[in-house]
């Protein structure tokens, strides 16, 4: 089975076969970044997470921003991977993976990318706290200001 550089996924991620996939004898760097399931945000203990997605249109968007980090940093190839379901702390909800010439374009690429995913992508999160609440949480920006 072909790793597919954009994807929605159930299943655990890997980095592995996404920095085979973007490396190339003319890129410098391959940066990953993971984003991973923590357990509090705010001070509030958190029992796990929950991510919704419109897969089809969220593997396009996906592909959109990689491309627009691509033309703005002058990477290479880019990979993205989102888990959605039920993620217990210590997983890893997002996967970028960023080749480039230089290791400076390939962080801000990476860095670019998830800010994106958080203000564009069709994927939702939903936060189980330990005491049993949940919350969907909207705009990260906002939630770190009512801090």
């Amino acid at each position: 089975m072909t790793t597919p550089f954009f994807h929605i996924s159930n299943a655990p991620l890997d980095a592995t076969p996404l920095a085979a996939l973007v490396a190339a004898p003319d890129m410098g760097a391959v940066v990953t970044f993971a984003g991973i399931v923590r357990n509090n945000f705010g001070g509030r203990a958190t029992a796990f997470l929950e991510y919704e997605a419109f897969a089809p249109m969220a593997v396009k968007v996906l592909a959109q921003l990689a491309e627009e980090a691509r033309a703005q940093w002058g990477t290479g190839p880019i990979a993205i991977h989102h888990r959605i379901g039920r993620l217990e702390i210590g997983e890893a909800a997002v996967l970028i993976v960023v080749a480039a010439p230089h290791r400076h374009e390939a962080f801000e690429a990476a860095e670019q990318i998830m800010d994106r995913i958080k203000q564009v992508a069709p994927i939702w999160k939903k936060e189980i706290w330990a005491d049993g609440a949940s919350e969907w949480v909207g705009d990260e920006h906002e939630r770190k200001a009512k801090l």
